[in-house]
């Protein structure tokens, strides 16, 4: 029953939003998540990659949700895709555990650093052993990324 009421919630959490008629199109900040407490910029480019438009984002973000359905334990934390043209990505803890401090969040994105470094687009654009998940969201076209304990503290990566 918990994973069909997590389902449920990833799926809604999916849905386009009308122009001005969520709390995004005022700002975002506290409807997904707690206010941004901390940011940095990213500004690095490896590698040229044909423009990805908003269905290539919301795909990507549901690919991973999928996996994380499909795995035997129930996910620790979300990711999707919001914004008028899906560009910014987002991504918050379901416990209250796993993104405790942002150190722990950052070994959460390390994690997914390895596992998109096995994909095909890395591997074949050689820069499986440098790219990280920040370039990899830059590659799609995020404008930026705010990871978050969905409690107390919000931390946004702006992509330059």
């Amino acid at each position: 029953m918990t994973r069909i009421l997590i389902a449920a919630m990833i799926a809604a959490s999916l849905v386009p939003i009308s122009p001005g008629g969520a709390a995004w199109a005022a700002g975002g900040d506290s409807y997904y998540y707690p206010p941004v407490t901390s940011e940095e910029v990213f500004a690095r480019d490896l590698a040229a990659a044909p423009p990805a438009g908003r269905a290539v984002r919301v795909g990507f973000t549901t690919q991973i949700t999928k996996a994380q359905l499909a795995a035997p334990e129930s996910p620790r934390f979300v990711i999707f895709a919001k914004g008028d043209e899906a560009r910014h990505m987002i991504i918050v803890a379901l416990d209250d555990e796993v993104f405790k401090t942002i150190y722990r969040a950052r070994a959460v994105l390390a994690q997914l650093t390895s596992n998109a470094r096995r994909t095909d687009f890395f591997i074949n654009s050689k820069i499986q052993d440098h790219a990280t998940w920040f370039d990899l969201a830059k590659l799609l076209g995020f404008e930026d990324l705010v990871i978050s304990d969905g409690a107390t503290w919000s931390h946004r990566v702006i992509f330059e």
